[in-house]
């Protein structure tokens, strides 16, 4: 492995903002935000717009968004 080509990994809290819940992870990221975690020690602060704890896959809150009664026509002509 060739040295000094990796960037530096270190210790960063990810806040999902849609859920508003936050943890904590190594990422290579660079941001100028910071935050004091629960272990009062500061931390960079990535604000991230959905996660697995909002994201409706994960979550088990999935639907089918269909106004036009496509899932039904797609249903109508393909299955057999």
């Amino acid at each position: 492995m060739k040295l000094r080509i990796h960037p530096e990994s270190r210790s960063v809290v990810f806040r999902d903002r849609a859920a508003g819940t936050a943890f904590l992870t190594r990422s290579t990221v660079q941001t100028s935000s910071t935050i004091e975690w629960e272990d009062g020690r500061t931390y960079p602060l990535v604000d991230v717009e959905i996660s697995s704890a909002s994201h409706p896959f994960y979550t088990g809150n999935t639907r089918i968004v269909d106004s036009e009664g496509r899932v039904e026509r797609f249903h109508r002509r393909y299955d057999r």
